[in-house]
């Protein structure tokens, strides 16, 4: 912090932002307007309070912000306009002594870039706006941001030029909407009073989008307002330098004509007089150069549109070929696809129908078996066509499945019969040659010479030196497998009973469900005959329902399609599924269900 002494208002304003929360901060920022309009302030005071501002980096923080979104800023657009204001006035009568390229040529520049884009964005949603009201609040925010960059440029005259450059200032330029269009022709026109050398410092590119634009509104608007400043832009531009009157007499034909007449007798006669006075007099002065050129200009035209009006017969047969050939190809096809279209709706209009007329059927077939099934037995016959709808579906969906999996697998399957086919061919050569080969002789393996075993028998005994083997007598041994065998005898024991306890276990659980149903299933006591009472008094009966269920479902397993068991590909052939035994079985186990 700088050791001079310190405005008090900058002090504890500074000291609040600094303990403050972020979103609160913009709205602290809008106080600096009161600090800077302050009556009190001598003729010297306000520079030194924008150098208190700049050093203690309150002026930064208002770059910061302008940087954000300015739709969240709170207050949104309103707050980010009094920044931009508050911030050119910052700036503008500012003395920085410690680092001052610092400040000239990368905040200044940012601080152009940053309320040109709040412009920009302000313009974007003036235009967008629909509510009077809306727009009204826009164009007052953009009038406000549009004075500030003219403020700053007006104490900083070095940044006309950057203005002008940046592509920002161009897009605010080129627009059709009247009021954002004549604020910014007022900022263009401040510029070139301002610095009346800005447009020969610019580039060439940049200097013909301006000129370029100016005389498109002219052009392309009856309203007066428009009319009126860009004519008086022209006019400036014109007065300020003879070469800039050359180009707009050279790039711009007929703005003479469009000026006189469409542009005459609409209230600023005085402007347009003056500029078509400029134009006609330098065009008076290059007539004579003009008109040799215009000449010399003509004469390669007609040479060159000769050259090409006859190369262009030449070709002409050729062209005209290929032109219908790609007018009739272009016309099938247009025709193929409305006919296919056409199909594909009288096809989908055909398949709707018929949906209609199925789903119709079936409600009154529906209705139809309401009306005849009991009320008791109306949820076991809902419940009977659920598990029908439930096997039609996953029917279609497993030969869906399959297709498709032959179909992917179709190539593999290629791959592997051609595979297969090659290592055939290959074993056939491969045996063929072995066939041919004549069977050399046995050849005895070459022994070991003395010295080649005494030297290996000496490495053995040198190994076992070195690595001697644990040795365990015969009684541990013995000890040993003694107690393997015991433990082992007790495993077997305790598994055998463990697994005569799990079929006790099961055989009784299914002893109670086979009862259970019975008992579901049992008529009253006033309809109970002698037969039902054996069948409670005997235990065989129960017995022989369940294996002959048991067997029955193992034959109806076997009997199955083979779509039924695409599955089951690496299943043993005598064994069946448990979840396909369990499903028909279930009325056994299950007391009170299907």
């Amino acid at each position: 912090f700088p050791m001079a002494v310190t405005d008090p208002q900058v002090l504890a304003l500074a000291a609040q932002i600094t303990e403050s929360r972020e979103q609160d901060i913009p709205l602290l920022l809008l106080k600096l307007k009161g600090i800077l309009h302050s009556p009190s302030l001598g003729c010297e005071e306000p520079s030194k309070i924008k150098q208190d501002l700049y050093e203690y980096g309150l002026t930064q923080y208002c770059l910061l912000v302008l940087k954000r979104d300015h739709a969240q800023l709170p207050g949104a657009w309103a707050t980010a306009a009094q920044l931009a204001e508050i911030l050119s006035h910052c700036c503008v009568g500012l003395e920085v002594k410690e680092d001052p390229e610092e400040f000239y040529k990368k905040f200044l520049p940012s601080a152009v870039d940053s309320l040109l884009v709040l412009g920009k964005r302000l313009q974007a949603r003036f235009i967008r706006a629909i509510k009077d009201k809306e727009k009204q609040d826009f164009l007052h925010w953009f009038q406000i941001v549009t004075d500030a960059i003219c403020w700053l440029f007006g104490g900083h005259i070095q940044l006309a030029a950057r203005v002008l450059q940046n592509d920002r200032f161009l897009q605010l330029l080129i627009t059709d909407d009247v009021e954002t269009s004549v604020i910014m022709m007022s900022v263009l026109h401040n510029i070139l009073r301002i610095n009346s050398s800005v447009l020969l410092q610019i580039e060439e590119e940049t200097l013909h989008s301006v000129l370029d634009e100016l005389v498109y509104k002219l052009s392309s608007t009856t309203n007066p307002a428009v009319g009126s400043a860009a004519t008086k832009l022209l006019l400036l531009v014109a007065k300020l330098c003879k070469q800039l009157v050359q180009l707009l007499t050279a790039r711009y034909k007929g703005l003479k004509g469009l000026l006189s007449k469409q542009w005459t007798g609409k209230g600023f006669d005085r402007e347009v007089n003056q500029l078509l006075d400029l134009l006609y007099l330098e065009q008076s002065s290059g007539k004579g150069g003009m008109q040799k050129q215009h000449q010399a200009a003509c004469i390669i035209q007609a040479a060159w549109r000769g050259f090409q009006t006859r190369k262009r017969l030449k070709k002409l047969p050729q062209a005209v070929i290929t032109l219908q050939r790609s007018f009739r190809a272009k016309r099938e096809q247009e025709l193929q696809h409305l006919t296919k279209q056409k199909e594909d709706e009288a096809l989908k209009l055909q398949m709707q129908l018929q949906r209609q007329k199925a789903m119709r059927l079936f409600h009154e077939r529906q209705l139809a078996l309401l009306e005849v099934v009991h009320a008791s037995q109306i949820n076991k016959y809902l419940q009977e066509m659920e598990e029908k709808s439930a096997l039609t579906i996953q029917r279609f969906w497993r030969g869906y499945r399959a297709r498709k999996n032959f179909h992917q697998h179709k190539q593999s399957l290629k791959e592997h019969k051609a595979a297969v086919i090659i290592q055939r061919a290959a074993c056939r050569f491969l045996e063929k040659r072995r066939r041919r080969r004549p069977f050399s002789p046995w050849k005895e393996p070459k022994g070991l010479s003395d010295e080649q075993r005494l030297a290996l028998q000496q490495k053995v005994d040198d190994y076992i030196k070195l690595h001697p083997a644990s040795q365990m007598s015969e009684e541990m041994s013995k000890e040993l497998h003694m107690q393997a065998q015991a433990k082992l005898a007790q495993f077997l024991l305790r598994s055998r009973l463990d697994q005569r306890a799990a079929q006790r276990r099961e055989a009784l659980l299914a002893q109670v469900n086979t009862d259970v149903e019975l008992l579901m299933n049992a008529p009253g006591l006033a309809e109970t005959t002698e037969k039902d009472l054996g069948a409670f008094m005997s235990r065989s009966i129960p017995v022989a329902t369940k294996a002959r269920q048991s067997h029955n479902t193992m034959l109806k397993y076997t009997r199955w399609p083979w779509w039924k068991k695409l599955g089951d590909e690496f299943m043993e052939d005598d064994v069946i599924p448990d979840d396909a035994i369990n499903t028909e079985l279930e009325t056994l186990f299950i007391g009170g269900r299907k």
